[in-house]
């Protein structure tokens, strides 16, 4: 999990349910030599005398190129020439973001559909809960590599009561009085950015979704951890099968609105890469108790109100 939003690692059903990340019913569109660049890479040209009407119209002048279409009309999808800033691979994971969405369309938003509606919210809340408790550990743990001996200790007291109390995890009465002890998720890439590590180019992976290199790697430290330490039935294969199909099923439920944000963004790849930087920067921001940025306009009013 990352700061106060999780990465959903799903496989077939695992494997296409893993297609899903935090973010996935956006359109998959690829961003097209028509799709606005960024501010960075806008160059003014330079201003040239208008051509009177008829002089325009004669024949044997240059015209601009039309758009490059195959033989059957469609039009032909080409990268920008330049990648913004933190995406060198713009063009690769935008298609691997087409991908997901085509995958995400066919059978991952329908299983989460078939989820939600089969089961009731209660449990679906219980489920939730027993998925945030196996995940004290990790908070654990990341306060106490980021000297935050309060927090450790409010998130050892969750885990504590869930666990016995709570049965299991499935009741989160740490929450309530008179307790008091909020949910606070963490892992080893808040850890790093916390430290200063930067949050490396900006990757779009068909098993994960929207991630950075410094988030992947946290990652995977994450999921590493109770395995390791705890051993079975944590590092057995039907355990992590399980697990995953679950919690993706549980997030893509949970990210539908935010998902659909991105679908009705103009350039539902780009919104959705911005809104994912914007939140991992707060993220890191708020533990270093720093002010966080504005958050990331992804809808079309929103998109057009915002200074580009």
């Amino acid at each position: 999990m990352l700061g106060d939003r999780e990465l959903s690692i799903p496989v077939p059903l695992f494997a296409a349910l893993m297609l899903a990340s935090p973010a996935s019913e956006v359109a998959g569109t690829v961003p097209t030599a028509d799709a606005p660049a960024s501010p960075s890479s806008v160059v003014a040209p330079p201003v040239a005398p208008v051509p009177a009407p008829e002089e325009a119209a004669a024949p044997g002048k240059d015209a601009p190129p039309p758009s490059p279409t195959s033989e059957d009309g469609a039009i032909v999808v080409t990268g920008r020439e330049e990648a913004p800033p933190g995406d060198p691979i713009e063009a690769v994971n935008a298609a691997s973001f087409a991908a997901v969405q085509a995958v995400d369309d066919a059978i991952v938003a329908p299983a989460a559909k078939i989820y939600e509606r089969g089961l009731p919210k209660p449990v679906r809340t219980g489920i939730r809960n027993m998925l945030h408790n196996l995940a004290e550990p990790i908070n654990f743990v990341n306060y106490l590599l980021q000297l935050k001996p309060g927090k450790a200790a409010e998130t050892l007291g969750r885990f504590t009561v869930n666990t016995t109390v709570g049965i299991g995890g499935l009741i989160d009465l740490a929450k309530k009085k008179p307790f008091n002890l909020p949910y606070r998720p963490n892992g080893f890439a808040n850890t790093l950015g916390y430290y200063g590590v930067g949050p490396g180019p900006y990757l779009y992976l068909p098993l994960i979704g929207p991630t950075t290199l410094r988030d992947l790697g946290g990652r995977l430290l994450d999921l590493s951890l109770v395995p390791s330490a705890v051993g079975a039935p944590f590092n057995t294969p039907t355990y992590s099968l399980s697990n995953g199909v679950i919690k993706s099923l549980d997030d893509r439920v949970e990210a539908d609105a935010k998902l659909r944000e991105f679908h009705a963004a103009p350039d539902p790849y780009t919104a959705e890469r911005e809104w994912y930087l914007a939140m991992r920067a707060a993220d890191i921001a708020a533990l270093r108790g720093k002010p966080a940025p504005a958050p990331v306009p992804v809808s079309p009013a929103e998109a057009s109100l915002s200074p580009r």
